[in-house]
């Protein structure tokens, strides 16, 4: 059993923010102090970080629940409760975070993105201070900490390679790699390799990369068949593609279709992979004993005029590997250096304030708006306004939840106010 595991479904959740206090100030000759309740602390973040030591999935197969801290509850003489400690998860690079009901990206660990929030702690709530008013100075009310948020999420490990090498199971490609790089993979006559990606870095003068062979294939993998889909996520990173082919024909295999084969699942599972360069290394041409190369020639007939150069190569003497890395090394060089990295497309603070909290929008006189229900102090609840991004959340939110557009038509004007939950806000189109 390999301990390479490339993918784990676990349960995240931030912290609540800790509760407002009620109480009031108590002094010597003082009737009846004011209010002084403090403020609950804020709940801790669940946030991922990349761990460029850790290259494996594999202890979320044992720890699958991550809940943050909540935050301390306020105190009286105005004491603020402490907020929680954010609880940060490591993660080897190349980890993609998927939420688990819809397979969206949620966040991909690669290129720039080395740390990202992905739960917001919830806000403290505001102790009875705030809520004293001219009519009413001692309020025994105190705002209770917004709750934390939850999620189930799927980690996937995608190697971040700059070559794959493809290929039906002993055609060489774990030959090729440790022959031309660092890597030492387990090399073994199974049909059904281990599902870890073997990575090795290749040296040659003036450049280098990255190259993983890439566990077998078999007919049927863009429709989840044997270990298909693990095969496939991990050559959506690479920028080119290395078909090796049995030239010799060891097994009977029929090179020209293993290509059209794999060719066919790569299409299957995502278009844009057949628009990356592919090479062909036609292997084993050592075992080719009389001295017609005719297969190669074939091989050449068939794929060249597709632009798909083909190498013959000896992956067991290295006769033609030097040629067929400098061309791969020539087309990388052509190409962008940044990594692919997958956009993100669910936003947990979208997804988590349900549609079906009813909100008010309404006039209290010339010039002065309130917005309030239970879906405005969700949303205020899990957005640090004093942040830009927080802050353009919160526009979008209202924007696209048609607020800004209810408010248009009661009239409002440049330069009125909203209010929201203690908070005021001056209009502007």
């Amino acid at each position: 059993m390999s301990l390479f595991a490339d993918s784990a479904k676990i349960f995240i959740k931030s912290g609540k923010g800790g509760d407002g206090h009620v109480s009031f100030r108590r002094e010597l000759f003082v009737a009846a102090g004011g209010p002084d309740g403090g403020d609950g602390g804020k709940g801790g973040d669940v946030i991922f970080e990349v761990d460029k030591g850790m290259n494996t999935l594999y202890e979320f197969r044992h720890v699958r629940k991550y809940v943050a801290k909540n935050g301390e509850p306020g105190g009286k003489s105005r004491c603020h409760g402490a907020n929680a400690e954010d609880l940060v998860i490591k993660v080897p690079e190349g980890t993609v975070i998927r939420e688990f009901e819809s397979g969206k990206v949620i966040a991909d660990m690669s290129g720039d993105n080395q740390r990202a929030v992905i739960l917001k702690g919830g806000r403290g709530g505001l102790g009875n201070m705030h809520f004293a008013t001219a009519t009413m100075q001692v309020p025994k009310y105190a705002q209770p900490g917004k709750d934390g948020m939850e999620l189930w999420v799927i980690l996937e490990l995608k190697v971040i390679a700059d070559v794959g090498l493809v290929g039906f199971p002993n055609v060489g490609k774990s030959t090729l790699l440790s022959r031309t790089t660092n890597a030492r993979p387990k090399i073994a006559n199974y049909h059904f390799t281990t599902l870890n990606p073997n990575l090795g870095v290749v040296d040659i003068p003036g450049g280098g990369f990255v190259m993983a062979d890439i566990p077998g294939l078999i007919e049927g993998a863009s429709e989840g068949v044997g270990l298909g889909h693990a095969f496939l996520k991990h050559i959506e990173r690479t920028k080119v593609i290395i078909h090796v082919v049995d030239a010799a024909s060891v097994e009977g295999r029929d090179p020209i279709d293993d290509i059209r084969k794999i060719n066919s699942e790569l299409e299957a599972y995502n278009p844009e992979l057949l628009k990356r360069p592919q090479v062909i290394a036609a292997n084993k041409i050592d075992a080719i004993y009389d001295e017609d190369d005719s297969i190669i020639s074939i091989l050449k007939e068939e794929f060249e005029p597709e632009g798909i150069k083909v190498f013959p190569i000896s992956a067991v003497s290295g006769k033609g590997v030097d040629e067929l890395l400098y061309y791969v090394n020539d087309i990388l060089k052509g190409l962008d250096s940044a990594p692919v990295v997958f956009e993100q497309e669910y936003n947990p603070e979208e997804m988590l304030i349900p549609e079906s909290l009813p909100y008010t929008v309404e006039k209290l006189e010339d010039g002065v708006y309130c917005v309030e229900g239970p879906r405005i102090e969700k949303m205020l609840g899990y957005t640090n306004i004093d942040s830009e991004k927080g802050f353009e959340f919160f526009q979008n939110f209202l924007k696209n939840n048609g607020i800004l557009k209810e408010l248009e038509e009661l009239g409002i004007q440049d330069g009125d106010t909203v209010k929201m939950y203690g908070l005021s806000f001056d209009y502007y189109k």
